[in-house]
């Protein structure tokens, strides 16, 4: 059974205040021209009377792998936050600008926070398991979704696409903490998918994985891009240049009087522009080495 969830743009409209409406069997082939799924204006996050990100511009593509790169401190992960409303959860936390989703305004009033996170889900820096059992782990979003039937099949096929049903399908019953830690993050990844999103977020998802896990995950994101848009947020450029479609540069420009550092966006372009002819010296002199 595929539990995939999928909407119309009407849908996507109305959705962000309503459940989803299943995906059509005859849904249409994706257009050659990218469908935007982000578009994103003059976006500001503050906290308190600290201002940490200013003025971002930049549209995310359906399908595509984004990368976030830049020095630690320039706002990357705080970006990543904004795009499933997570930055909601820090009291002093506020965002200005436009951030549309299939043309809704995210921060706009009467959006399902929620439903948000459910449509764009969330992969965080180190695994995050719970103390549940692998087939729990994964069954838990559904679960609270208020599905009922057919939870094995979910959980089979959301494991299947995270790369981990041969490893696990004989002990789905055991804790997830018996899990190496590149298994953890790949059940997250699964837990993630169990909900039907269209957007995962990772914030340097391998940074704390081996050069093998690593390479699993990489892998993982180029089969699963095909159904899934992904951004993910990394300090290792090797990465961003193997695994992303376009890549967006980020710095931070430090206030010597107060003592802070505000990201902003230098540059966003095909990976391969950036990495081999970027327009933009700081851009150059990041993804050479120069500093960082």
């Amino acid at each position: 059974m595929d539990a995939r969830m999928s909407m119309t743009e009407t849908g996507r409209r109305q959705g962000l205040m309503a459940r989803p409406v299943p995906r059509a069997e005859s849904e249409a082939a994706p257009s050659v021209v990218p469908t935007t799924v982000f578009d994103i204006n003059d976006v500001s996050v503050y906290y308190g009377g600290f201002r940490a990100i200013r003025d971002v511009s930049l549209d995310i593509s359906k399908n595509q792998i984004t990368a976030m790169i830049g020095p630690s401190g320039c706002g990357k992960s705080t970006m990543l936050r904004c795009f499933n409303r997570m930055n909601d959860l820090i009291d002093i936390a506020r965002v200005e600008g436009s951030l549309r989703y299939h043309g809704v305004d995210l921060y706009g009033k009467g959006v399902d926070a929620v439903e948000v996170r459910r449509r764009i889900g969330m992969v965080f820096q180190k695994p995050n398991p719970f103390p549940k059992s692998i087939y729990d782990n994964v069954a838990f979003g559904p679960r609270v979704a208020g599905v009922k039937g057919a939870l094995d099949d979910v959980v089979e096929e959301s494991l299947r696409r995270a790369a981990l049903w041969d490893e696990v399908k004989d002990r789905l019953k055991q804790s997830a903490y018996g899990l190496s830690g590149g298994q953890q993050q790949r059940l997250c990844i699964a837990r993630a998918l169990a909900v039907s999103p269209e957007v995962i977020l990772m914030d340097e998802p391998c940074s704390a994985l081996d050069p093998i896990a690593t390479a699993k995950i990489e892998d993982l994101m180029a089969e699963i891009k095909r159904d899934y848009t992904i951004i993910i947020v990394t300090h290792n450029m090797q990465q961003a240049a193997r695994v992303s479609d376009m890549t967006a540069f980020f710095t931070a420009e430090v206030n010597e009087q107060s003592d802070t550092r505000t990201g902003i966006l230098v540059e966003y372009d095909r990976t391969d522009k950036i990495f081999q002819d970027p327009a933009d010296r700081r851009t150059e002199d990041y993804v050479s080495g120069r500093f960082g």
